[in-house]
């Protein structure tokens, strides 16, 4: 997902925002209320909706809006109808893009994504067109306050994950899909809550978009986010340091 940190980082530092605080507050509304309704209504017990709330944490959501999203779940009303729907396509340069999203109107969501696709050099492929471009894997970061490289890297292995990847911003930990919860669960048992948790869609082969391509990937990719029925959107490409600069300003 190095690509999709680039982009990311670009638009922190040209300060804008990656969606106004009341679209991420509803997304992170309709995934808890989905998570809940998948399982129990206890996080203890509910992978997906711990995931979903450390999340709504990090974004700092009022806990009376976590609490209202599961509510939400054990009621007659909201969720009921909202399915889980991936979506893969290309971006310009080449870029491979997948996209989840939670909808209640598959129609509707499909053409926003084939249309801001369309708008910025891309194509909306089949399901799979770009899937194997990406590992499904399960991450979890830990600040570096967590503890040492040695500390995180032994007990990562012990949890089971598959890779440790230590830097001054943090420890990120990889693991299979099967062994995500169990390795989130030691980890925050040893070293405290992580920053961030969940299942990520990561390239195993990269793109890298000269600067008219990647000037376009960004506003695409950004568009999406915008889309209330997008959760996440990963992509595959890598830019230069030359790139990186001039898109920075």
């Amino acid at each position: 997902m190095a690509g999709h940190s680039q982009f990311k980082n670009i638009m922190h530092r040209k300060g804008k925002a990656d969606a106004k605080r009341s679209k991420i507050f509803v997304k992170l509304s309709r995934e808890i209320t989905v998570a809940a309704k998948s399982g129990l209504p206890d996080p203890t017990m509910n992978p997906r909706l711990r995931a979903a709330i450390l999340a709504a944490r990090k974004e700092d959501m009022p806990k009376d809006k976590i609490e209202n999203a599961i509510k939400i779940a054990a009621g007659s009303q909201g969720g009921d109808d909202y399915q889980n729907v991936r979506y893969e396509g290309y971006g310009p340069g080449g870029t491979a893009i997948v996209i989840e999203a939670l909808t209640d109107n598959r129609n509707r969501t499909a053409s926003d994504i084939r249309m801001a696709f369309s708008k910025y050099g891309g194509n909306l492929g089949e399901s799979g067109s770009v899937g194997f471009m990406f590992d499904h894997v399960g991450q979890i970061f830990l600040p570096v306050s967590a503890g040492g490289n040695d500390a995180v890297f032994e007990a990562a292995l012990d949890a089971g994950a598959e890779n440790v990847e230590s830097s001054p911003a943090g420890h990120l930990v990889t693991t299979t899909l099967e062994g995500f919860a169990a390795a989130r669960d030691a980890l925050e048992a040893k070293f405290g809550e992580p920053e961030r948790a969940g299942l990520v869609w990561q390239p195993n082969i990269t793109a890298t978009p000269n600067e008219e391509q990647a000037t376009q990937l960004l506003k695409l990719i950004d568009a999406l986010e915008e889309n209330d029925d997008v959760q996440q959107v990963f992509a595959n490409f890598e830019l230069s340091e030359d790139v990186m600069q001039k898109l920075m300003g």
